[in-house]
């Protein structure tokens, strides 16, 4: 295959199919590569994305080569599929799409209904490519949901869910409650079912609920972490206590890791994208109102008293009103774009619900227009961030980080 990029772009990215049996018709063909290696399994809302960097690093830490499958990606797919902390060749990339196409050859016959989707085919190129390079554990990230998501096809050693907070209601449910529930159908009977400390009392109550049905043992991390952590932000402190929380179970499931390599894996973990600084500009991948209001959080502590210049786009599936309700009081101007992708609010929009909250908010012609005119407003003392959408940032990220 001369591009699998190409390739993986014609499977429409954007297009969702719920149902796990295209999953598992294409795991049975491919002879299961997920049995190859113990899983840590990853859901939630906010922060599901930090604990399993942290998580990762810690089995890297205590001598694992580890895989580490996660979405959606800043810059490139291969950042999806990374094993010891680097993303997939493009070569190898090619080689296990082949490899899938040939197993499963009713996925390019068939009809609409038959085709694997886009995450679909991109979680079944991670977990072969990790049975191919012998990975001796896997953290693997829940795309969207839980109960539907393909990588539910798998049955981990351990599962764990981050912080639930109100996202992707047009497809999940509009209350915690019901967040929950979808986020809680990754719980396998005898697999314990850790979760962050730090829920809603109602979606609290329905993960113990659920797990209790699907006869998962639960267990609830403690709300902080004591320790060193390398991921910037108060919030991490929870999402640090869930690593470590699920890490010792995993232990106890028979993967050997120390209590000392988790301590040091959580205070060396990188993950970007997330209250990460390049050159000089501040992003986070904050894209829902919980996240907003971490994000507003970190700047007051980790910035008091600097003047903040917010680059800021969002998806138009996301609740932007609340999103500036936490944001704008953090900023002293906005700086407004659309995001590079067919689901973006048009920013002039988003600009203009800003201005009812009565910030400052211009709108810009592209991410470069938008980050420069911050740069200038914050000289020679304020904080320039780019927030709102991980598109966004993905966007960001590419034009300020050096290859």
């Amino acid at each position: 295959m001369a591009d699998p990029h190409a390739y993986l772009a014609g499977l429409q990215p954007l297009a969702m199919r719920f149902g796990l049996e295209r999953m598992h018709r294409a795991l049975d063909a491919l002879g299961h590569p997920e049995r190859a290696y113990p899983v840590l399994h990853v859901g939630g809302t906010n922060g599901k994305g930090s604990t399993c960097a942290m998580a990762a690093a810690a089995l890297e830490d205590a001598g694992h080569r580890v895989g580490l499958y996660t979405s959606p990606h800043l810059v490139r797919f291969n950042e999806r599929i990374q094993v010891a902390s680097a993303p997939i060749g493009d070569g190898d990339l090619a080689s296990v799409i082949d490899e899938i196409r040939r197993a499963c050859p009713w996925h390019d016959a068939g009809g609409e209904g038959d085709r694997l989707t886009y995450f679909e085919f991109a979680t079944l190129a991670g977990l072969l490519h990790f049975e191919h390079v012998g990975v001796g554990a896997a953290v693997v990230e829940v795309g969207l949901g839980g109960r539907f998501d393909a990588t539910n096809a798998i049955v981990p050693r351990v599962t764990a869910i981050a912080a639930i907070g109100l996202d992707h209601t047009q497809l999940l449910g509009d209350t915690v409650e019901q967040i929950a529930f979808e986020k809680a159908g990754i719980f396998k009977p005898g697999v314990p079912a850790v979760v962050h400390g730090r829920q809603p009392p109602a979606a609290l109550e329905a993960l113990r609920a659920e797990a209790a049905r699907r006869g998962a043992p639960f267990v609830v991390a403690p709300p902080d972490y004591a320790g060193a952590i390398a991921l910037s932000g108060p919030h991490q402190r929870g999402n640090a206590a869930l690593a470590r929380a699920a890490l010792a179970e995993l232990a106890r499931s028979g993967v050997a890791l120390s209590d000392e390599a988790i301590v040091r894996g959580i205070a060396t973990a990188r993950w970007p994208g997330r209250l990460e600084e390049i050159s000089g500009v501040l992003l986070d991948g904050a894209h829902n109102p919980d996240g907003a209001a971490a994000l507003a959080a970190a700047l007051r502590t980790m910035h008091p008293g600097r003047p903040v210049e917010l680059v800021f786009g969002v998806l138009a599936d996301k609740d932007h009103a609340r999103m500036l309700e936490a944001l704008a009081p953090a900023a002293r101007a906005l700086h407004v774009v659309t995001p590079a992708s067919p689901r973006a609010r048009p920013a002039p929009e988003v600009a203009e619900a800003a201005r009812r909250l009565g910030a400052r908010a211009d709108v810009h012609a592209s991410v470069v227009e938008a980050i420069d005119c911050a740069r200038r407003a914050a000289a020679p003392d304020g904080v320039v961030c780019v927030a709102g959408s991980l598109y966004l940032v993905g966007e960001a990220r590419g034009l300020l980080a050096p290859r």
